[in-house]
């Protein structure tokens, strides 16, 4: 959970970086303003199931300052009771500067995701389950994806950001395997290839697939038996692309609860970043069943045949 402080950058980044002078970076951008929003992985994601019908269950942590968002997922009939208020720190906070190319640098003050949420999985049906474990606690990361393993709740592991925050190669190693899919946009997936020394090809010796989002090209869906490119969604108009891929990740993980096949699952994906690209925010955008159903056979048309 995360309050996401936004600002938009009116150049580009690369204008102000020198190759040459790349080890002594000191560089200040003014911004058009900034805006706060409801951030986090595990609000966006819980958000964009809201969304399509769900009720998802959060499992994290929160600071002091939670009376808001917690208002604000209850307007979204979306429970707070999993998630864990520490008292002495403020929420996680991330602070977002996207440039006209749409590149983004982001601060990060971790706040009260430094503590685990220390969630009992034991009242969940492994049947009636799925999982994404996404950027939060490590601790939380890594002993989540032991208890899914153990349990047989299939998840979804997903390290995103957490990737530049001290993962050791076999800790990671140790939360893909056995899982169902792993995700990540291809920055990501080329650190964590890094980190692990494993190519995608061993990665697939782990999980059941690799997933990659590939932004404005749409993602790309590997598995042992073959590479599927998965269309981008055009969207009416491109606004900010913060939030996009957790939106992806809402819309997947309803595709799979519902019997979707990886393919039909990420393609839903698709359509709900589509929606969240046209807004400013990470939990602004919304859509109808109706007009999601509406955009996804207009890019698939037979998607539900």
């Amino acid at each position: 959970m995360a309050y996401d402080r936004i600002m938009d950058f009116p150049g580009y980044f690369a204008d102000h970086i020198l190759p040459e002078k790349i080890h002594l970076i000191n560089i200040s951008f003014t911004v058009n303003g900034m805006v706060e929003k409801f951030g986090g992985t595990a609000g966006n994601i819980a958000y964009a199931l809201s969304l399509l019908g769900e009720k998802p269950l959060i499992v994290a942590t929160i600071g002091h300052d939670y009376q808001r968002y917690f208002a604000w997922l209850e307007k979204n009939n979306i429970g707070t009771g999993h998630i864990k208020i520490i008292a002495e720190e403020f929420t996680a906070g991330a602070y977002i500067t996207t440039d006209r190319a749409d590149n983004q640098i982001t601060g990060f003050n971790p706040g009260a995701m430094k503590y685990p949420s220390n969630f009992d999985f034991d009242s969940l049906n492994p049947a009636e389950s799925i999982a994404i474990i996404a950027p939060g606690n490590l601790d939380d990361m890594m002993n989540y994806s032991d208890v899914c393993r153990k349990r047989g709740i299939p998840y979804i592991f997903d390290p995103g950001q957490s990737l530049s925050h001290g993962w050791k190669a076999d800790d990671l190693v140790n939360c893909i395997k056995g899982s169902q899919i792993l995700i990540s946009n291809d920055y990501e997936l080329e650190l964590l290839m890094s980190k692990t020394g494993l190519d995608k090809k061993r990665l697939l010796e782990l999980t059941g697939a690799v997933i990659t989002t590939l932004g404005g090209k749409g993602s790309h869906l590997s598995t042992k038996e073959a590479d599927i490119t998965i269309p981008v969604v055009k969207p009416e108009k491109v606004v900010d692309p913060t939030g996009c891929g957790d939106a992806y990740r809402g819309a997947l993980i309803y595709g799979l609860r519902h019997g979707g096949t990886l393919r039909e699952a990420a393609l839903m994906g698709s359509v709900a970043a589509s929606f969240c690209v046209e807004v400013y925010g990470t939990q602004d955008y919304h859509f109808t069943p109706e007009e999601f159903n509406t955009r996804l056979r207009k890019c698939s048309p037979s998607i539900n045949e």
